[in-house]
């Protein structure tokens, strides 16, 4: 909470604990788990360390079913086009492993994310 006051976001709290903001719904074509996404994004701790801007600009297209459990119920709340800011607790991203030598354990984690196609 004190993260999105600081920072500008406007967010609503899911029941899954995520705090998000819908910059923009896109379209009507939402994904589902068994979509494929191509997305944009950015990913910071929320000391505004960036982990990952590497797909900034670039599209990356995955599954969403294997995707963090963060963005499973994040991307489902936008359509094509559309664009996330979302706060994701540990449980649903990481969790109390994180990445070794890259995510710490028990890391909170804010996604700044475009959806640029749903496939």
């Amino acid at each position: 909470v004190a993260y999105c006051n600081t920072n500008g976001l406007i967010a609503t709290k899911d029941t899954s604990g995520i705090y998000y903001q819908v910059i923009d719904a896109g379209s009507d074509e939402v994904p589902t788990l068994n979509s494929k996404v191509s997305v944009t994004y950015v990913a910071k701790f929320l000391d505004g360390t960036v982990i990952d801007e590497a797909y900034a600009t670039t599209p990356i297209t995955n599954p969403l079913n294997i995707l963090i459990r963060g963005w499973q119920i994040g991307l489902q709340l936008i359509g094509k086009g559309g664009h996330i800011k979302m706060v994701v607790p540990s449980a649903l991203c990481y969790g109390c492993n994180g990445v070794p030598g890259e995510i710490p354990p028990n890391s909170i984690i804010y996604f700044d994310i475009q959806l640029v196609d749903v496939l």
